[in-house]
């Protein structure tokens, strides 16, 4: 597999996102890090999940290490490259532990139109197929809009609060140096924004 252009700067962007900073883009040692993910066919969205679990994990820390780099997400993309193998090996029906609903606070908890959008995106996301399937691009556009109608009925939800959340975002973006409107920016946006409106209910699973 080879990375575009446009995933290797949303993955750059997003290292860059969460060591706070340019100064943090990819160094020629992760460089050549990521490049050996992508020969190994490893989908760019493993990368950037692998960056979201393991700094969320680093800031739990009391005295993280200071250095950081590509390498040091290796355990997190095996783990969830195997999960992804897992739930894409065809004729092999899994059930799947799907975050609990009973933890998501109210009011999004008791709204029935959430319950449905979450429900109807969680069996999506958990039934990709493999990487190299005709139906991969597919499944990704689908899992995109479930996951996008699920965000706007939270979004809904969350009422005037979401203008501080976007404030926030768009400053930590435009601090990385991402212009405003390009593709890389809407990924990136897409992505963070889900992640922090949710996170606002106890959702803390994209």
């Amino acid at each position: 597999m080879e990375y575009s252009s446009e995933e290797w700067n949303w993955i750059e962007a997003e290292w860059a996102y969460h060591c706070f900073g340019r100064t943090a883009f990819l160094s020629p040692e992760d460089f050549r890090q990521a490049k050996a993910w992508a020969e190994q066919g490893i989908p760019p969205k493993i990368l950037v999940d692998a960056m979201g679990v393991f700094f969320a994990r680093r800031a739990k820390r009391p005295r993280p290490r200071a250095f950081v780099a590509l390498s040091h997400l290796k355990k997190d993309v095996e783990k969830a490259m195997s999960f992804f193998n897992t739930i894409s090996r065809a004729g092999e029906p899994i059930e799947f532990d799907f975050p609990l609903w009973d933890k998501v606070t109210e009011p999004l908890k008791s709204n029935p139109r959430a319950k449905v959008s979450f429900d109807i995106w969680m069996q999506i996301k958990h039934s990709a197929p493999p990487p190299e399937s005709s139906g991969y691009l597919e499944f990704l556009d689908s899992e995109g809009r479930a996951r996008r109608a699920f965000v706007e009925i939270v979004t809904e939800t969350l009422g005037n609060r979401c203008i501080s959340i976007e404030q926030k975002l768009r400053e930590k973006l435009c601090a990385i140096d991402i212009p405003e409107g390009s593709v890389v920016w809407k990924r990136a946006w897409d992505h963070h924004f889900a992640k922090d409106v949710c996170s606002e209910f106890g959702i803390e699973w994209i």
